[in-house]
């Protein structure tokens, strides 16, 4: 045989052998990798994700949104990205991990934002899924979960008012940025003559929900002015604070607390004196006005201090988180006394809303609320008596009165 022709095809079969071998080296690399695959997928993930929250997406299910209620947890799907160390689990029922318990479901959801029953216990579930203890507002309510988690029906929240008076000044802001980390509120007690120097402060306040209170214009000694000095001291501020906020004062404060009861009329405010005094303007010690808060307060407590002092700003920034984190609710003058059941009237002073004082105010307002029927029950029986059916006319005892009501009348 010609020896070009064994060559050639001595080549083309060793080409044949190399195109063989390399196939076999593709498979074998593809099956490796298959077996990879599956090892991570099946064993390894799983097992870190257990042991050190790593993530792996195992189900895949629409969140039930629309048929829960008002504040019901809804149930979410485990996804990769988010739910770390709950990706790894595969059973139903209470899970806990490095942040906290939660609760899996059999469809592999997770309940999350919101209340929900469990085994006849109610229990509340963070946006991460997580079982929260201590005080959790839902829909503007408070409710308290023990540290198992199990709300507890009967518990009612504490609040205190915090109020600031003389400003608002070049500390204010600071303050505000501090209730605003904090999801607090206070009232402000201004005076007219800082709302001029510090106009965009107020709009803030309104903005953060915290009240808006009048503490005059320039801060006199009221018992030493006319009543319609006094007045006129309210309406000046309240007429800033409108230019300010689009609102005036819901509230007043009396400069010193000097009022009596025809000065607080006077104010056309619902007026607030106070039933903790920091004395922060003499002590000027933030250590000082912290430890005269902390430890001194209770339900219902109003208390007075000044944002125009830079200690006692410091004092309150300390004061607010501590406060919360004992569990008090901290809340405007006016929702304290919301909360505690009381209108507030214009003209009359308020202190405090312990459980004693709204007793004492409750019983109050039964009595005037008594007299003012027994006074309209009068009024009705002197009508019937004085009113003649036969000829129309008023005689007798009511006739001096119509009289005197159809000439001011005229007038």
């Amino acid at each position: 045989m010609d020896k070009r022709i064994l060559r050639e095809r001595m080549r083309r079969k060793k080409r044949q052998l190399f195109i063989r071998k390399i196939i076999r080296l593709g498979a074998c690399a593809v099956a490796v990798i298959l077996v990879l695959v599956f090892l991570v997928k099946g064993i390894i993930t799983p097992l870190v994700t257990k042991i050190g929250g790593g993530s792996s997406k195992t189900v895949e299910v629409q969140a039930q949104t629309q048929e829960s209620g008002p504040g019901e947890a809804v149930r979410q799907p485990i996804r990769s990205q988010n739910d770390g160390g709950k990706a790894g689990v595969h059973t139903v029922g209470w899970q806990e991990d490095e942040t906290g318990k939660w609760y899996q479901n059999a469809d592999g959801t997770y309940y999350a934002n919101g209340m929900k029953e469990i085994d006849g216990c109610t229990y509340y579930f963070n946006e991460n899924g997580y079982m929260q203890t201590g005080w959790v507002t839902v829909d503007g309510e408070d409710y308290k979960f023990n540290d198992n988690g199990i709300l507890d029906p009967e518990a009612r929240r504490p609040m205190i008012a915090l109020t600031f008076d003389d400003g608002p000044g070049k500390y204010t802001d600071k303050l505000l940025d501090c209730l605003e980390e904090n999801n607090a509120k206070a009232t402000f007690f201004m005076l007219g003559q800082c709302v001029e120097q510090y106009p965009d402060i107020p709009k803030r306040m309104k903005e953060l929900g915290c009240e808006l209170g009048n503490h005059s214009y320039s801060h006199p000694q009221l018992t030493s002015l006319s009543l319609d000095q006094v007045t006129d001291q309210f309406e000046k501020t309240n007429n800033l604070l409108e230019e300010s906020t689009g609102s005036p004062a819901t509230v007043g404060r009396t400069p010193y607390g000097a009022q009596d009861e025809t000065i607080c009329t006077a104010t056309g405010l619902p007026c607030f004196m106070w039933s903790l005094d920091t004395e922060d303007w003499a002590k000027m010690n933030a250590d000082a006005e912290y430890d005269s808060v902390i430890g001194h307060v209770s339900d219902g407590e109003i208390v007075l201090m000044h944002d125009i002092h830079e200690p006692s700003v410091e004092a309150a920034i300390r004061i607010i988180p501590e406060l919360i984190k004992q569990g008090y609710k901290l809340v405007t003058v006016s929702e304290l006394a919301e909360a505690k059941g009381i209108d507030l009237q214009v003209g009359k002073s308020y202190s405090d809303f312990w459980d004693k004082t709204v007793e004492s105010l409750e019983a109050e307002a039964e009595q005037e609320s008594e007299q003012t029927d027994s006074n309209s029950g009068d009024t009705d029986d002197l009508s019937e008596d004085s009113f003649d059916d036969t000829s129309g006319e008023f005689s007798g005892d009511g006739s001096e009165g119509q009289e005197s009501f159809d000439s001011e009348s005229e007038q």
